[in-house]
């Protein structure tokens, strides 16, 4: 079992920046790969980027360029930098981690989910 805890969210003007945490905990070995989701009211939750153990990294194509995944291994910590933030970031943002070895951006791929944090964008 891994168990992950989001922090880091808030309200921020358009242009501005945020930095999402995720702290896990448990069987953190087992997780190949992590990411992060958002979810906006009304819509599926979608991929926003990922980190493999190795830390290689894929972003979606809407946050490609201001958004920065990373993760501190000695810390079991996953972070998300986020610059130029737009309204259409607003979401409620989670931390996803894999039971498997594989990893892309599909919410089928984790088994593991944090409770969120909410990011809102005004312009």
């Amino acid at each position: 079992q891994v168990q992950l805890r989001e922090s880091g969210g808030g309200s921020v003007q358009a242009g501005g920046s945020l930095r999402l945490s995720c702290a896990a905990s448990g069987n953190t070995y087992s997780s190949y790969c992590m990411a992060w989701f958002r979810q906006a009211p009304g819509k599926e939750r979608e991929g926003v980027a990922y980190i493999t153990k190795p830390g290689t990294t894929n972003y979606a194509e809407s946050v490609k360029g201001r958004f920065t995944i990373s993760q501190d291994n000695a810390r079991n910590t996953l972070y998300l930098q986020m610059n130029s933030l737009k309204p259409e970031d607003t979401a409620m943002y989670y931390c996803a981690a894999t039971t498997g070895s594989y990893c892309n951006l599909s919410k089928g791929t984790f088994g593991y989910w944090g409770q969120g944090t909410q990011v809102t964008v005004s312009s």
